[in-house]
Formats: structure tokens, C-alpha cells, sequence
């Protein structure tokens, strides 16, 4: 008998149904050689800190750090879970090979090793990996085996994460909760530290300061209008960073040129290619859904994983807006199966796969095939299976999915974007212009909104070169603006980015390595600090709340607040999953970085009485310490 083991009930029954394991027992299918089983999530999980070691069951500062010479493993307590594991158990023991059947992804490969591991599985494993649960790709996959000892280096980067995780969140948490919380025993709020979470919180604390320290500067533009067109002036800022910050000043620059004319310098025309927007990944999925419809990331992520488990789009995990290059001649398959669907797909019906050139063939850019872009898995893409049975949120985000694909395979859009620059006296000023003159791909969005909506159509006058005449300047007062709260669309693009703000693609991807957590993982840790009331929601804005900002205040290490530092982490778990690092040595590290975060908390000084007054106590500053009496004439004053 051959097992296969998926990675839920709905999936096993799927690959079930293929196999012809149409026989239903307590716990999976049989049928045709095969016993189709299935885990629900973790099933296994690492061991809690006093089933190593008894003295590590109570919270004392003294028994941290926590680091045990070995991690070990046990099934989940739960009455169902344990019922679960041990039909797999069985099977297992029943079994003359076994097939990983589980999420094509780190975390799923982690979660079915343990499972193999706990149930003491000797039989030979093979791994299934498919990016849709189609029966066409399921039988594709089965076709295409591969031995378990190929993810050996995936499921060694998902066990040092979760390891990571262990030695991280359960002593910083420890550390600090007895070090700083307020109460005591039962009472005593836990500070719950954690490898992504709290970088992540404090970016938005560091963002909310800067918008509540925020001191606005009144400044002023000069601007013109000539036939009907409004030019802007060109300043040197010089020392400043705006040109014109006194009333004053500007009226001194409109009255040096109102009575000179306004002369045409330059016309220049160019014309260009806008290409259509990249195929979506989970995190610019998420993006757009909640840009659009205020989807908070966790929604999009249980609707897009709806649709996979549907058949009608592709494995939702993924990092990368790319196709592979055996996608390519499936695409025509792809359009004709959506065709009811999308009347955008007529035109690329009579067109056929074959390279991309000459007439009647599908395009293949780079711009969308590109196998040194794609690992695991492809983009986000319809499957072709019939969209049927959606509810309306399902509809709305396989609709966003499927017009995507579709522009993919339209031409460019051809714009032409005009610059004029003109001067008067020793003043330059310019203005821009844009006209779309040939829709291509945008004729896919006709009824949609696009990521360009912004850029709206300006189609300016016929100027020539020379020409001048009579002009109006006039002086339009702003004031500088803070910064915007992070929403959870932007904050998804400051985990991927490590905090950077980025808006050109290419250079984002570049940083994904960097980023902090993985897509599949990002919309939970934001649910988290929601959970744990470290962060509300107000409208579309997030905002820290006083226990969130106290508790990054809090904070002594670096290495617990920085998302660069942590973004580095995570470069090195994708390191361990290409082969390029070793499981030891990230391991090794991790034993030295607790380490040292349990002792800055340990040497950490404040709240401790002052050594030289007796009455006051030790507060810390910046990099220092210093009495809290030190204005009413304290010496122990370090930090001050």
C-alpha cells in the first residue's frame, strides 16, 4: 500500500479522488493501492521549555537563557490532533512507501517531517509538488515524484525558523516580562516578544512618533500660467529644502518677471511603451486588495487559498511575480477556459504559443517568463477551471487575479509624454505632459480601476520653440505634511522591503531576500499584534497602541526592534533553503544572539534603587543610566 499524506481533509480528498481512493474510512480515503490521508495543521510542534528541563517550568531570570542541547518534537495536545496522528501512525506502519503529499512550501515541509519523524516512519518518502490542485496537475505531479532527500534543504530552513522562533520569543519574553512588567505572579502582564512581530511593531511606533512630532513648515511655489497651462518654476533649494520659504521672497520673484514675457526654450516629445502591471504575488495581492476593497491581509489570504483549494488559481504562497517557461504553451488552454468569463480574452484566442514572434503568435516577454525568477513556484494565475460557485469577495479577487493574466498577453500601452520648459528673466519653469495613444493593455482595465489611476491623462497645447507672450505668476502657499500611518497595504510592503520605502519593482525585488517574514506568514504576525492589543485599526490606518509603544520603549536590543537586522535573518533562511548556508552555523548564531539579548536585560540597571541618593531609582536614557532625582541634584548621573 502506498500512503499519501495532504496537507488537509479537502486537499486529500482531491488527490483521493485522482488516485481512485474512492473508499471512505476514519481519518482517509482508500482505494486502488493507495490509503490518502491528511494532517490539519500542526499536528507536531516543539517541545515546550519544561519538558526539557523541570526547573525550566517556572519564570525565573536566573534559568534564562533556555537553550537546550537538543530541540525535540511532540503531537499537538488536542484530543482530535492525537487521534489523527495516530491513524497516520498506523498507516505509516502499514505502508511500503510514503508520499509527502503536503503544502508545496518551507512551513508544509516542516509539518510533514515532524509527522514522519514522531510516527517513526522507515518506509522510503516522495515528495508531490504542484502549484494547483487541478486534476490535470495533480496527475502531472504524481507523474514527476521526486525523493524526499531533494527538500532536504527547505525542510532545514523551516526547522531552524521554527527553532528560531523557540529561543527568541521564549526567553526575550521571559526576560522581559520579569524584568519590566508591571504586577506580579498571575497578575503580571507578559511582554510577548517575537522574531518578526516586534520589528514590526516598531516600525509602526517609530511611524506614529514621527507623524505626533511632526512640526509643519509653511513654504511657497511659484508658479505661471500661459495659454491656459500652468508652468512650475525651477529653484535651486540651495541649504533648504524648499526654495521659497518667506512670503516675502516670493513676492520679490513675481515682481522681477511679471512684466517680462514667458519664452518657449524647449519642446520635447517622446514616445513610450507602459507595460502591464506584473502578475501578482501573495504580498501585492494583499496590497491591492486592501488598496481597493480595505481586505486586511488575512482576509486576502483565506480567499485567495479558497480559490486555490477551488482548482481555479494557482498555489497562493509565493514570493515572485514571474512565470516559468513550461507555462507558456499552457496559456492558450488557460485563456480559452476563462473565456465566458472575460470578453478581453477574444482578441488573444487565434493567437498560439510558439516563441512569441511573427504574427498570430502569444507573446513571451521577460517581463513575465523568467525562470531565474521563479523557484518553488510561478505567480499567482488562473488555473482555466470554471470559475463557478464563488461567493462576491471570491469574484472580486479571482476577477483582479484573471485580468491581470489577460493584460499579460496584450500589447504595451504607447503613450507620449510631452516636457516643455520655458523661461522668464533668469527664471526657468516647466510643465509635463502625457497622452495615451494606443491602449494596449489597458483596454483589459476599461472597467476597472488600475495601478495607474492616479496618472491621469493631461494632454497639453501645441507649444513651439521661441514663442512667447504675456504670462501670469502667481505664489501658492503649502505646508509640509507628515508622514501617513502605515496601512496594512503599505505596512505589507515595509515588512517585504525591511522597512525601506521602495516604489520601483525591480529594486523591491531585489530586497524580497531581505524582507521581514515570508508572504505566507506576514498576514498573521499583523493579526497578532492586533490580537495581543499592541496595535488598532482606525479605518484603513494602524495605529500602536500605549502598550505596543510602551512595550518598544521598553526594549533594550537592537536586534529585537530592527527590521534591517531581522531582514537579515531571513536572507539567511533562504540561504539555508538554496544550500548557500548551513543549518550549524545559523543555529550556532541563534544560540549567540539570545544569549546576548538575555544578558542586556540582565545587566539592564533601571528601576533599581540609586546608588548614591538611596531615594531615587535608576532610569535608563539613550545609551546610559542615570537617577531619577538627578534634576533635584543627584550625582549618579550617566546618562544625563
Amino acid at each position: 500500500m502506498i500512503l499519501c499524506i495532504a496537507e488537509k481533509p479537502s486537499v486529500g480528498r482531491d488527490i483521493a479522488r485522482v488516485l481512485g481512493a474512492t473508499t471512505s474510512r476514519d481519518g482517509y480515503m482508500e482505494g486502488n493501492g493507495y490509503c490518502v490521508s491528511w494532517t490539519f495543521g500542526h499536528l507536531c510542534a516543539l517541545l515546550d521549555p519544561n519538558e526539557y528541563n523541570e526547573q525550566w517550568k517556572g519564570w525565573n531570570m536566573s534559568s534564562l537563557p533556555m537553550v537546550p542541547e537538543r530541540f525535540g518534537i511532540k503531537v499537538t495536545n488536542d484530543k482530535g490532533v492525537q487521534k489523527q496522528f495516530n491513524t497516520i501512525k498506523t498507516l505509516i506502519a502499514q505502508a511500503e512507501m510514503v508520499i509527502n503529499c503536503g503544502d508545496a512550501g518551507q512551513e508544509g515541509e516542516l509539518i510533514q517531517r515532524w509527522v514522519y519523524q514522531k510516527a517513526g516512519c522507515r518506509v522510503p518518502v516522495k515528495r508531490l509538488w504542484i502549484s494547483s490542485l487541478t486534476e490535470d496537475a495533480i496527475r502531472e505531479g504524481f507523474q514527476k515524484l521526486k525523493d524526499q532527500s531533494e527538500y532536504q534543504h527547505l525542510y532545514e530552513a523551516g526547522l531552524m525558523r521554527a527553532i528560531g522562533d523557540w529561543l527568541l520569543g521564549m526567553n526575550a519574553t521571559r526576560a522581559y516580562t520579569l524584568r519590566f512588567a508591571k504586577g506580579v505572579g498571575k497578575d503580571r502582564q507578559v511582554l510577548s516578544i517575537g522574531r518578526v512581530q516586534t520589528p514590526t511593531l516598531a516600525l509602526i511606533v517609530k511611524r506614529q512618533q514621527e507623524i505626533e512630532h511632526f512640526v509643519p513648515r509653511t513654504y511657497w511655489e511659484l508658479k505661471t500660467l500661459y495659454r491656459d497651462t500652468l508652468f512650475s518654476a525651477q529653484l535651486p533649494a540651495e541649504e533648504d529644502e524648499y526654495a521659497i520659504t518667506s512670503l516675502e521672497q516670493g513676492q520679490k520673484l513675481v515682481d522681477s518677471i511679471k512684466d517680462l514675457p514667458l519664452e518657449i526654450t524647449s519642446v520635447e516629445k517622446k514616445k513610450g511603451m507602459e507595460y502591464a502591471p506584473r502578475l501578482f504575488d501573495l504580498t501585492s495581492l494583499q496590497v491591492e486588495c486592501n488598496k481597493r476593497y480595505g481586505m486586511t491581509a488575512d482576509d486576502t489570504l483565506k480567499v485567495i487559498q479558497s480559490l486555490y483549494e477551488k482548482h481555479v488559481t494557482t498555489y497562493p504562497r509565493v514570493d515572485t511575480t514571474f512565470l516559468s517557461d513550461d507555462i507558456y504553451p499552457k496559456v492558450p488552454a488557460t485563456l480559452r477556459g476563462i473565456q465566458d468569463y472575460f470578453p478581453q480574452v477574444a482578441p488573444l484566442l487565434p493567437l498560439k504559443a510558439d516563441g512569441g514572434k511573427g504574427a498570430g503568435s502569444l507573446p513571451k516577454s521577460k517581463k513575465v517568463f523568467d525562470n531565474s525568477k521563479v523557484t518553488d513556484h510561478h505567480a499567482i494565475i488562473p488555473t482555466g477551471q470554471r470559475p463557478d460557485n464563488l461567493t462576491d469577495l471570491e469574484r472580486k479577487v479571482y476577477n483582479m487575479v484573471a485580468l491581470r493574466f489577460i493584460a499579460a498577453f496584450y500589447p504595451p500601452c504607447q503613450v507620449a509624454n510631452t516636457t516643455v520648459l520655458a523661461c522668464a528673466g533668469d527664471i526657468s519653469f516647466k510643465v509635463t505632459g502625457r497622452e495615451v495613444l494606443e491602449q494596449g493593455w489597458r483596454e483589459v482595465f476599461a472597467k476597472e480601476k488600475t495601478d495607474d489611476e492616479a496618472e491621469e491623462q493631461k494632454v497639453l497645447p501645441s507649444f513651439r520653440k521661441g514663442e512667447s507672450g504675456p504670462h501670469q505668476p502667481q505664489l501658492q502657499e503649502k505646508t509640509t505634511t507628515p508622514p501617513k500611518y502605515y496601512t496594512e497595504a503599505t505596512l505589507l510592503r515595509a515588512m517585504e522591503t525591511a522597512g525601506k520605502t521602495v516604489e520601483d519593482e525591480e529594486l523591491r525585488d531585489a530586497m524580497k531576500e531581505n524582507g521581514i517574514g515570508r508572504p505566507s506568514t506576514r498576514a498573521a504576525i499583523i493579526e497578532k499584534l492586533f490580537q495581543r492589543k499592541y496595535i488598532i485599526r482606525e479605518k484603513k490606518n494602524i495605529k500602536a497602541t500605549e502598550v505596543g509603544i510602551n512595550l518598544i520603549h521598553t526594549i533594550i536590543s537592537p536586534l529585537l526592534k530592527s527590521a534591517e537586522l531581522t531582514g537579515r535573518w531571513e536572507q539567511k533562511l533562504r540561504a539555508i533553503e538554496r544550500g548557500d548556508y548551513t543549518a550549524k552555523l545559523f543555529l550556532d548564531e541563534l544560540k549567540q544572539m539570545t544569549s546576548e539579548v538575555v544578558h542586556e536585560v540582565k545587566a539592564d540597571k533601571s528601576g533599581m534603587r540609586c546608588p548614591v541618593c538611596g531615594r531615587g531609582t535608576i532610569i535608563r536614557g539613550k545609551t546610559r543610566y542615570g537617577c531619577s532625582r538627578w534634576r533635584e541634584g543627584c550625582t549618579y548621573a550617566e546618562a544625563f
